[in-house]
């Protein structure tokens, strides 16, 4: 008999953190919460797959494997209003050749995701923030379109050896930026001649616009 949980067991947990904070879920759970988030930025995210059971890790795969599902937990205002851009996957430099859209890991990381908002007013230290009502989305046949435009402007870009012209600017939904602990850390890259040089790693962004309306707009009718 399978102890992995269903969709539905799986909203129904995310349900019952709601209100906690951080520091609660943490003892709970037996663990601890950072003081600062600046070297330990993934820690909540963390904390959540802890209490929820996620068992991908670091694989590139939705952190439910086996129900598709992303975990993303995301800092709102007292108004759950999202408060920046939110890191999905990072990008494969150099891309894979031949790849499309629906093969890459960002498609899979997208097509069902958990939002589990964390209310984060500055005044609040991190042990008093709030867990929020988590919110399932499932990007529509539009969003779908967009993102898939965003992905292949991206791509062409890179292939061409052109990743010196992608900036947080670029894109629609999505965004790239560095995505790096610090300066030292660097992957491989080819320029557009051919050389192969050094860059700071990438990663895929979804915008705050479109988590706004995922969440904010969601619970806004609740």
């Amino acid at each position: 008999m399978s102890l992995l949980p269903t969709l539905d067991d799986l909203l129904a947990r995310a349900h019952c953190l709601t209100g906690l904070t951080l520091g609660q879920l943490a003892f709970d759970l037996q663990a601890q919460v950072p003081q600062q988030l600046l070297r330990h930025k993934g820690r909540i995210g963390q904390l959540l797959e802890m209490a929820l059971g996620a068992t991908a890790g670091n694989a590139a795969e939705p952190d439910f494997p086996h129900l598709g599902v992303e975990l993303k937990t995301i800092p709102v205002n007292a108004h759950g209003k999202p408060l920046e851009s939110t890191y999905i996957t990072t990008v494969p430099l150099p891309p894979m050749l031949g790849q499309t859209f629906e093969q890459s890991v960002l498609y899979r990381k997208l097509a069902k995701v958990l939002w589990v908002p964390i209310l984060a007013e500055p005044h609040l230290a991190i042990a008093d923030r709030v867990i929020g009502r988590p919110s399932l989305w499932e990007p529509s046949q539009a969003d779908w379109h967009i993102l898939k435009q965003d992905w292949e402007e991206f791509q062409t870009r890179i292939m061409l050896g052109d990743l010196a012209s992608i900036d947080g600017r670029l894109g629609d939904y999505l965004q790239i930026r560095p995505k790096a602990a610090h300066s030292r850390v660097l992957t491989r890259h080819i320029d557009a001649d051919g050389y192969q040089g050094q860059t700071l790693p990438r990663g895929y962004y979804l915008r705050a616009k479109v988590t706004t309306t995922i969440i904010f707009s969601r619970n806004k009718g609740q």
